[in-house]
């Protein structure tokens, strides 16, 4: 693992097809985030491609913003990853331990994503490394009780 990535994992009840429709239909994102920051997604498709977009509503510090992602990497029931705006990419991958259970990881990766964040460490010193790895755990949790 890179240092510029931050991933959890945790193994789901549930099969690796049922857990990736949900994560990858980007109109459910709001469904699972244990961040806080996810609202609803203001436009998506109804089925994901590599290169789609979705725009979503979100809050932080209490203050409102609508953002829109761009799907970067995609393989039906093993992996789904988009790009933010700001250059970073979020990262879930579904590894199949048997018919009815899954080990789900998801990434916070922020390598290359520009000169000046790269060369400052602008995700870390201003705190979203951590914030997001308690997201992360909070996302995992929220989806392994959803299927407990």
């Amino acid at each position: 693992m890179d240092a510029r990535q931050v991933s959890r994992s945790v193994d789901i009840d549930a099969p690796a097809a049922e857990l990736f429709a949900l994560v990858a239909d980007p109109r459910r994102h709001h469904e699972v985030d244990g961040s806080g920051t996810v609202r609803t997604n203001v436009r998506a498709p109804a089925e994901v491609a590599l290169g789609s977009r979705f725009s979503t509503r979100m809050t932080m510090f209490g203050i409102p913003y609508r953002i829109t992602s761009v799907i970067t990497a995609l393989k039906p029931n093993e992996l789904v990853e988009w790009r933010h705006p700001f250059g970073h990419h979020w990262r879930w991958e579904f590894q199949e331990i048997s018919p009815t259970r899954t080990r789900v990881t998801e990434t916070f990766d922020y390598r290359n994503t520009g000169p000046v964040k790269d060369r400052t460490d602008y995700y870390r010193r201003l705190g979203f490394v951590a914030a997001n790895a308690k997201g992360i755990e909070a996302t995992l949790d929220r989806l392994q009780r959803r299927y407990a």
